[in-house]
């Protein structure tokens, strides 16, 4: 049917009815709240009865009162005339699964309160509360692509593990005393003090890290290699050991007259959790003794974290 000016709100209305068990009374109570008698029409036996104070009955909020008691014998129903059913907006937890379209719902009208929940089903979309920080457990709704869109849900804890992580392990640690080398020869550098360690992965009783997962670590260290001989320092290198043997180093080899030389080494290693790393050094002196000065304000420093991936 077409129509002048604005599609009427309702369609297809229908009005509620309610049929009464019958006892000998003349009180009743409705299944709904009316302002008065004028908004039920009830028929008794068949019959429809006249409504208002002196005639067949009155109504007020959920109180039916008749004039005069029914036997009970009698039927008796009421439609409630000002109560239609079946509008534009579906009665509470009405609306299911299979009542909703393919791509009915968009990310527009899943934006904060765009859906009401009084009318949606609970096992569809849970009550909606002011904003406010997620919880662990909270559910998060999202669009799975590779199933043409379906829904899915997840808990944030699973959601923040599934799209990122925290860089952890991670540890930084130095040498508090001198290492002594011997001359032209790798030595592990004795870092035995720890600033932090988070996740227990490093050993200061063998200056070791052993990340525990499997993945990548960013590792970096740094040491000042000397010579006891003011001109005693010639070739030196500084290196990271992957499981005993050198993963990558940098070397600097000094002209004749240089006692102290200091070294920066850093890379992006693959491992698996039981794999272990330690810095060496390797000074080559011309005089005097080699060694890798530590002291507390860690001129030599040994550290990783986590990369995440």
């Amino acid at each position: 049917m077409a129509y002048i000016g604005n599609t009427p709100a309702e369609n297809y209305a229908s009005f509620e009815t309610e049929t009464f068990t019958v006892s000998a009374t003349a009180s009743y109570t409705l299944s709904h709240a009316v302002a008065n008698e004028n908004e039920i029409r009830l028929v008794i036996n068949g019959v429809v009865q006249q409504p208002g104070s002196g005639k067949a009955y009155t109504a007020s909020g959920t109180t039916l009162t008749l004039s005069s008691a029914t036997a009970s014998g009698d039927s008796m129903y009421a439609v409630y005339l000002g109560r239609a059913l079946q509008t534009v907006n579906p009665p509470n937890a009405s609306v299911g699964t299979a009542q909703l379209g393919s791509d009915a719902v968009t990310g527009a009208k899943i934006a904060d309160d765009a859906i009401s929940d009084e009318h949606l089903d609970p096992t569809i979309i849970t009550g909606q509360t002011a904003e406010t920080s997620i919880a662990t457990d909270d559910l998060i709704l999202l669009s799975d692509t590779s199933a043409s869109g379906a829904l899915k849900k997840m808990t944030r804890a699973n959601f923040v593990s599934g799209v990122g992580g925290v860089n952890t392990p991670v540890f930084h640690a130095y040498a508090s005393g001198t290492t002594s080398l011997s001359d032209a020869t790798w030595g592990k550098i004795n870092i035995n003090t720890e600033v932090f360690d988070v996740g227990s992965v490093f050993d200061t009783s063998q200056s070791r890290y052993t990340p525990g997962f499997v993945g990548k670590s960013y590792i970096y260290g740094s040491s000042v290699n000397n010579s006891s001989n003011d001109s005693g320092l010639d070739d030196n290198y500084l290196a990271i050991y992957f499981n005993g043997n050198i993963y990558c180093y940098s070397r600097t080899q000094h002209p004749t007259g240089s006692r102290v030389q200091g070294h920066h080494i850093s890379a992006v290693i693959s491992h698996d959790a039981d794999d272990y790393f330690e810095l060496y050094a390797h000074v080559d002196i011309t005089a005097g003794s080699a060694t890798v000065v530590g002291e507390g304000n860690q001129p030599t420093f040994f550290g990783a974290y986590k990369i995440i991936e």
